[in-house]
């Protein structure tokens, strides 16, 4: 599971939310930062890795075998796919970070800085 925070550079270990005017890296409890193309200098997508949910694949096996058999195991191959993104960016205060996103804050990211 993606850390939905920064896992190196400035702002280290700071998480993200998501809220209605996109995503929000939360610095402090009163200082935070909306990332779009006002505080956003450059970006670049620097890793996509998919991995299969465990619990979704051991639970589908689990239930096929039950139902169908052997044959039933190789439901657990349907599993659901989680992305997670690694993206450098470059704020416009000449500060850096390098976040580590799901696929839900990611695509939200995008969004904000298309």
């Amino acid at each position: 599971m993606s850390k939905n925070a920064v896992i190196a550079g400035d702002y280290e270990n700071c998480r993200f939310v998501n809220s209605p005017k996109g995503i929000v890296l939360a610095i402090s409890f009163t200082k935070r930062i909306t990332l779009n193309k006002e505080t956003v200098e450059s970006y670049e997508v620097m890793d996509e890795t998919e991995t299969t949910s465990m619990t979704s694949a051991v639970g589908r096996g689990l239930i096929g075998s039950f139902l169908l058999g052997p044959a039933g195991l190789l439901a657990g191959l349907s599993a659901k796919k989680k992305g997670t993104h690694v993206v450098a960016v470059q704020f416009n205060d000449g500060k850096k970070s390098l976040l580590e996103l799901d696929d839900k804050l990611y695509k939200t990211l995008m969004t904000s800085l298309f």
